[in-house]
Formats: structure tokens, C-alpha cells, sequence
């Protein structure tokens, strides 16, 4: 089991960067597979980006792709998510995600039941 916490949310500009980090908690972090998700006011969490358990392979959405970059540091625990030139329509609670490196992987894993872990989520608003 993998316990997570995210942070760096916060208010920004349309147009200004944030940097969130999900520190990782328990078992051996290398052998997740990572994801962040976002939930809008009223909606279904969605997809936002994904990156393989050894870093060598990231899939983005199609709403964030050249603006958000996916990162992990195993040695710190720790996955990233840069996003630049953010607009009002990313304001959404933000949360990362693992799945367990196992028998019959395979990536991108993109949907809300393909991940067993969750953190708690951080808060982002992009001011118009």
C-alpha cells in the first residue's frame, strides 16, 4: 500500500505556472504507475496525465498536451506535474494517482478504476 499527499495547488493568473508534487508514502515507490487526475465543481474526476513506473514513458491529455509536463522522481518519492500557461478552465481539485507495477501492465492507464491509490487532492484557481 502507497499513501499519498499532494500539494502546491493554490491561485494563479490565466497565464501563470504552478508546480504540483504528490509525495509518495510506504511501499517501494518505483513500482507505481502514476497518474493526475482533475475534478471540476459537479463533475466526474478526468484524466489529466500519466507517467510509467520507470519515468520512460508519459501520455498527456488532449486539454493539457504542450502546456502540462508529468515528472517523477523515484529517488524523492515523489511524482510532479508543471503546468504553464494556465487558463480559468484547469481550476479543478487536482489529485495523483498510483497503480502497482504487476503481471499484465500496460499504459496508459487513463481511467479512474484502473488506479488503486488516491491522495486527497489540491485545490487550483486560475484567475481571468
Amino acid at each position: 500500500q502507497v499513501q499519498l499527499v499532494e500539494s502546491g495547488g493554490g491561485l494563479v493568473q490565466t497565464g501563470g505556472s504552478l508546480r504540483l508534487s504528490c509525495a509518495g508514502a510506504g511501499r517501494t515507490f518505483s513500482i507505481y504507475d502514476m497518474g493526475w487526475f482533475r475534478q471540476f465543481p459537479g463533475k466526474e474526476r478526468e484524466f489529466v496525465a500519466a507517467i510509467s513506473w520507470s519515468g520512460g514513458r508519459k501520455y498527456y491529455a488532449d486539454s493539457v498536451k504542450g502546456r502540462f509536463t508529468i515528472s517523477r522522481d523515484n529517488a524523492e518519492n515523489t511524482v510532479y506535474l508543471q503546468m504553464n500557461s494556465l487558463k480559468p478552465e484547469d481550476t479543478a481539485v487536482y489529485y495523483c494517482a498510483a497503480k502497482m507495477f504487476g503481471v499484465g501492465w500496460y499504459f496508459p492507464r487513463t481511467e479512474v478504476e484502473e488506479y488503486d491509490y488516491w491522495g486527497q487532492g489540491t485545490q487550483v484557481t486560475v484567475s481571468s
